[in-house]
């Protein structure tokens, strides 16, 4: 028979820091799959093309660094076994794009969004609240907002240059990889959120995209 450990408040604290700590500095768990660009010879970018990539892979490390506040929070305050184990296998895999987009901005020769504890601190809120409501209404946050974050990444699919193959390649398995966390969300039993939630959240989404660009 499997027990599950029971963890104190002191533990909570402890666990949730460490997570933290780990989703702002890049360093967060992994599943350890392979870098998509790895084999991938670097494109010959303009600056303003380096620039442009740059910015693009900014917003996109700092939607994932919110994606593992989300799972966090939510699977902090979950009441079924069974959604915590998902949320916490989520933030894992999330866990990889995280890593990606890291080392893409390094290849870039640029840095992640220096808001990033900003974007992490207001997400795990959000989760969190979300989770306190209850699982149903958890899943739904969850499925709206991988729905958002996979619109979001083909948007910047069309707006890279053609010649960069390695973010192109990068987006493409986040874009996979997102479109199935919704679909498990939905299969989960995720309730369907209020038109105005939605419209929030698109709101929120469209500040952290327009700032994390450029800071």
């Amino acid at each position: 028979m499997s027990e599950h450990r029971h963890y104190s408040l002191l533990d909570n604290i402890c666990l949730g820091l460490d997570q933290a700590l780990r989703a702002v500095f890049a360093n967060a768990k992994t599943t350890e799959r392979p870098y998509p660009a790895k084999d991938l010879v670097e494109a010959d970018l303009t600056q303003d093309q380096r620039k442009q990539v740059a910015g693009l892979m900014r917003v996109n490390h700092a939607g994932e660094v919110c994606a593992q506040a989300l799972y966090h929070g939510q699977g902090l305050v979950s009441r079924r076994l069974d959604v915590k184990e998902k949320m916490q296998q989520a933030a894992i895999e999330e866990g990889d794009h995280l890593v990606w987009c890291n080392k893409r901005l390094t290849e870039l020769g640029s840095h992640a969004s220096y808001l990033n504890p900003l974007w992490y601190t207001g997400s795990f809120a959000i989760g969190l609240t979300a989770g306190l409501i209850g699982d149903k209404w958890s899943l739904g946050f969850l499925a709206e907002t991988e729905n958002q974050v996979v619109k979001h990444l083909e948007e910047h699919l069309q707006l890279l240059p053609q010649i960069d193959q390695k973010s192109f390649r990068i987006l493409e398995q986040m874009h996979q990889d997102e479109a199935e966390h919704r679909d498990h969300a939905l299969d989960s039993g995720a309730a369907v959120l209020p038109v105005w939630i939605k419209k929030m959240m698109q709101m929120a989404s469209k500040v952290m995209v327009k700032t994390a660009f450029w800071i």
